[in-house]
């Protein structure tokens, strides 16, 4: 479209089957580009499962991933079985979960920073710490949601939280073997992780003063 080759540097990266509904990615080109009609063209030749929202100019040294200072995730189950769900949400056929304790467990994020125990094994960061300043769970219509916020997360991070966390609710562990899981620094510690379809990437935030218009 561009008649030149565009290398494009995503916000982040997750695992498959996992949903964002809000996700940033940055390119540079050597041209003017009319916005709205990039934001037509592209849309037009991408799949049906990805949409271009807008089209926004940047400064130069502007980085999709590494200007971003906050990031929201939602995990997102339905209790029961419903067929206009599948493959969006994640569907627990068991018994309810109780969301009082999940809560309770939740609140300890806050309290810590190091969260070795909900990474995977083999990756490459130099760092386990992350500040959580959002982690509540939320009954939405036949939706139980978790919503978490940090500067930053780790990979299979979210995931490894919710499985640990719905065991809490299932009344498989106590509330203050979250804490002793947090502070291992051991993920065999930590449940398994949640499957995929039930989270959502849902806002990422950048500082004001990197956009142009």
């Amino acid at each position: 479209m561009l008649g030149e080759t565009i290398g494009v540097v995503g916000c982040g990266r997750t695992d498959a089957g996992v949903h964002a509904s809000q996700f940033f990615l940055h390119f540079d080109t050597s041209q003017e580009v009319d916005k709205e009609k990039l934001k037509y063209r592209l849309n037009s030749f991408l799949p049906d499962d990805i949409a271009i929202f807008q089209v926004r100019k940047v400064k130069e040294e502007a980085h999709a991933r590494f200007d971003a200072f906050s990031r929201s995730y939602e995990y997102r189950i339905h209790e029961g079985k419903n067929p206009f769900m599948i493959g969006i949400v994640m569907q627990l056929r068991t018994p309810e979960l109780d969301l009082e304790r999940m809560n309770e467990a939740s609140a300890l994020l806050l309290e810590h920073e190091d969260f070795k125990c909900f990474s995977r094994s083999r990756t490459d960061v130099r760092s386990y710490v992350c500040r959580i300043e959002e982690a509540c769970w939320k009954k939405e219509g036949e939706l139980l949601v978790f919503r978490v916020t940090a500067n930053r997360f780790l990979r299979n991070m979210v995931r490894a939280i919710v499985g640990t966390l719905m065991e809490i609710g299932q009344g498989k562990r106590e509330v203050e073997d979250f804490r002793r899981i947090i502070e291992s620094r051991d993920r065999t510690q930590a449940g398994p992780s949640a499957r995929a379809e039930g989270l959502f990437l849902t806002r990422v935030r950048y500082p004001e003063q990197i956009f142009i218009d």
